[in-house]
């Protein structure tokens, strides 16, 4: 056992023994206060720390909160009077709530995302919840292991959410709701556990009907939507037809209304033209007669294309007639079409091409009225 102890025994002293000793026997006491205040100053330079950006320190003073410093250099009274808990308050930290994901993949947890709802039906439901910490001080002391106490809460807010809703509205239409509402619950339980925990998002990964029943879930979610896009195109198609038919049916009673104007305001007309005829008629008899026969020739007379031919001296040879007005329209016609024509814009050369291709005719007499 000697040769543990220190000295040994006839042993050599290191040189800085020595050095100490002549050092304390020279200044005594002074010695000692020297060496203490050295180790006061290097146990006061431990209490100097960083905090770096996105981080905030918790100062315990003998375990008790006693304040929070921000990023920088900052300083503490050395342990073991006080301690610092540097917490990063910057981070978006998750939690998942129904699945685990490892190595890259998601596993279902089914005893998380199996939850009834409003009519008693089961539905599978996964969440991702995105948070920071905003109260470093309330997430170190105020609640144990705040991250289960979190997920505990999410599960809580999320079945209260889908037990409120039916199954079709969980998976199809109030998705957004069921996030919204989930996170409004979750942050009111946080609040009141005082875990100083900020939800900043909530997503729904999985909304869908457990995987047994999954497909008929999905035919009816199917049939459902083809009911919906039928009614919508026909209330489309009602939409655009009754206009339609309205504008139609206002149509055609303007149209008979200005008819009925017409024939009521021509029959007015005709009935004041005839009585005033009458009136006529009854003042002069033979003048309105012979007018209204000579109306009647010129009206009936103006609408066919005739001739009318005197008899010659020679004693009813009838001079050889030929239709060259009609053959004139007939040729300028096609020449017009083949383009290799030329239209007569001179009147003295139009003047000289009717008088060339009028017909002579002998000047018609006048019909005699028969009596």
């Amino acid at each position: 056992m000697d040769q543990y102890r220190w000295p040994q025994p006839g042993g050599e002293k290191p040189a800085w023994v020595d050095k100490a000793s002549s050092i304390i026997e020279r200044y005594g006491n002074y010695a000692y206060l020297g060496a203490a205040v050295v180790a006061l100053l290097l146990w006061l330079a431990t209490g100097f720390y960083i905090v770096s950006p996105g981080e905030q320190g918790v100062v315990r003073t003998f375990g008790r909160h006693s304040a929070t410093t921000d990023p920088g250099l900052n300083y503490r009274i050395p342990w073991p009077i006080q301690t610092v808990d540097v917490v990063n308050v910057a981070s978006i930290r998750r939690t998942e709530i129904g699945f685990r994901t490892t190595t890259g993949r998601p596993v279902a947890m089914l005893e998380e995302s199996l939850m009834l709802t409003k009519d008693e039906n089961i539905v599978d439901v996964q969440v991702l919840i995105q948070y920071r910490v905003k109260d470093p001080a309330a997430y170190l002391f105020g609640v144990q292991r705040p991250d289960d106490v979190l997920a505990s809460a999410a599960e809580v807010a999320l079945r209260s959410s889908v037990g409120r809703m039916r199954i079709d509205d969980v998976i199809t239409e109030r998705r957004a709701e069921v996030q919204s509402e989930t996170q409004l619950f979750l942050e009111r339980l946080l609040d009141s556990y005082g875990t100083g925990i900020l939800v900043t998002d909530v997503r729904l990964q999985v909304a869908d009907a457990p995987q047994q029943v999954r497909d008929a879930f999905h035919e009816v979610v199917r049939a459902r939507e083809d009911r919906e896009r039928l009614v919508n195109e026909a209330q489309a198609y009602m939409e655009d037809i009754l206009p339609r038919a309205r504008g139609v049916s206002r149509q055609i009673q303007e149209e008979s209304i200005a008819y009925r104007e017409e024939r009521v305001r021509r029959a007015r007309g005709e009935a004041s033209r005839f009585s005033q005829v009458l009136e006529e008629y009854r003042r002069a008899p033979d003048v309105t007669r012979e007018r209204m026969y000579i109306e009647s020739l010129e009206e009936i007379l103006a609408k066919p294309g005739k001739v009318l031919m005197s008899q010659g001296a020679d004693g009813g040879s009838v001079l050889p007639f030929l239709p060259l007005r009609g053959m004139q329209t007939l040729s300028g016609s096609s020449r017009s079409e083949a383009g290799g024509s030329k239209s007569i814009q001179d009147p003295a050369d139009a003047a000289r091409h009717d008088a060339a291709t009028r017909t002579p005719l002998q000047p018609p007499t006048t019909p005699q009225r028969p009596r």
